[in-house]
């Protein structure tokens, strides 16, 4: 029996439930006639079936709103289908659940709870119980290889990166995307996660009944596309969204702040400190304009480094410094390899980089090196003796 505070909570909520299907007719009876009593409204995706399902989907009448694709073309396909239709009624969250018969509808109440006590926005995932006997070995290796990755590109820890019994936050999703199979489940929490968005596991029962389940999951394929959205997912992480965040946060600072906070008040070790500075400087002088913030924050991240002195550092080449950078890497160059004609620092333009680019690359890289290690040295001195005397007071 589903009680009436749940039932009122659907509705205030404003939830609406979506069932992708595909060829799925000898379970998706069972899944439609033991959601439908939450008395919330249900979208159902007919993803081009060949089997059954039409004719059983018309014995639902007006109980059901059917979307239905002449052709099979991909449960992310599916499930964009039915977020268009969500968002276009007005709803504000959407619980999808497969109808392959391995959830349980009797578990809609736990994400129900779970979002009235949401003081956000927020996107939670049925945690299945991957270790259970019914549960296919390539699926729980599957699973596992997805909550790593999931993990290395936002950060966040998940028991369950697969299933597809989900409560979405329609507002606050993606309004476009680019994958149309299985793919797309992963896509839609990377880049939820990455709009600020808290992604949750909640737990939930699971059934793998090979009798009556259907799976369209083919290894080599869908496999394939999986790690090609990884890897491409994998560099936006490094490349755009680590900087985009952390540009955010630092923008948030005042100098005497940050000065306090990160020079001063961080708990790095006086070497880690040095290093990431140093770093910092190297990659501000390096001939690598435009990509600085980038490499810099992926390196620090890479090298477990201190992302802020990394990057604050890397401003050495601020627009009022770059023509005497340009310069003294040309000067510098020019001693590894002398050229023919000779320029004064105030006839550095492009035209002047290109007569001379092998010496200003060779240039600006030893000047980087020297003044990176230069630097790194001095503020290592300086950090060691400031915890030297620290340590003396006290």
């Amino acid at each position: 029996m589903i009680s009436q505070h749940i039932i009122d909570s659907l509705a205030r909520l404003n939830v609406v439930i979506i069932i992708p299907t595909y060829n799925n007719h000898k379970t998706l009876n069972r899944v439609i006639d033991n959601v439908l009593p939450y008395q919330t409204p249900v979208i159902v995706v007919n993803d081009g079936s060949t089997d059954s399902t039409s004719a059983i989907l018309k014995n639902y009448g007006n109980r059901l709103k059917v979307i239905s694709f002449a052709r099979n073309q991909g449960k992310g396909m599916a499930l964009r289908a039915g977020f268009a239709e969500a968002k276009k009624l007005g709803f504000g969250y959407a619980i999808t659940i497969d109808s392959d018969g391995q959830h349980y509808p009797s578990d809609i109440p736990v994400f129900v709870e779970e979002l009235e006590k949401a003081k956000h926005p927020i996107l939670l995932i049925g945690s299945r119980n991957m270790t259970h006997d019914s549960v296919p070995k390539k699926s729980s290796f599957g699973n596992r290889f997805s909550n790593f990755w999931f993990w290395f590109e936002t950060g966040i820890k998940l028991t369950d990166t697969q299933s597809g019994f989900r409560a979405y936050p329609l507002r606050s999703i993606p309004n476009k995307f680019y994958t149309k199979k299985f793919e797309f489940e992963i896509e839609v929490i990377v880049r939820t996660a990455w709009n600020g968005v808290e992604v949750k596991n909640v737990p939930i029962q699971v059934l793998y009944d090979p009798n009556e389940r259907v799976s369209h999951f083919r290894p080599f394929k869908d496999f394939t596309r999986i790690s090609i959205l990884n890897t491409v997912l994998v560099f936006l992480t490094f490349f755009y969204i680590l900087p985009r965040n952390f540009f955010r946060s630092f923008k948030k600072k005042s100098l005497d702040k940050f000065v306090k906070e990160n020079v001063f008040g961080s708990e790095d070790s006086p070497a880690k400190k040095a290093t990431s500075i140093a770093l910092g400087v190297f990659m501000g002088i390096a001939p690598v304009w435009g990509f600085q913030t980038a490499l810099v924050i992926t390196l620090a991240v890479f090298l477990r480094l201190n992302k802020v002195l990394a990057f604050a550092f890397s401003n050495i080449s601020l627009p009022p410094m770059i023509p005497f950078i340009i310069y003294a890497s040309l000067l510098v160059g020019g001693l590894v390899l002398p050229a023919e004609s000779t320029f004064h620092w105030r006839q550095i333009s492009f035209e002047t980089i290109q007569l001379h680019l092998v010496q200003y690359v060779i240039g600006s890289l030893v000047l980087a090196l020297s003044m990176a290690l230069l630097i790194g040295f001095g503020c290592y001195a300086f950090f060691k003796t400031k915890a030297n005397n620290t340590i003396s007071a006290d």
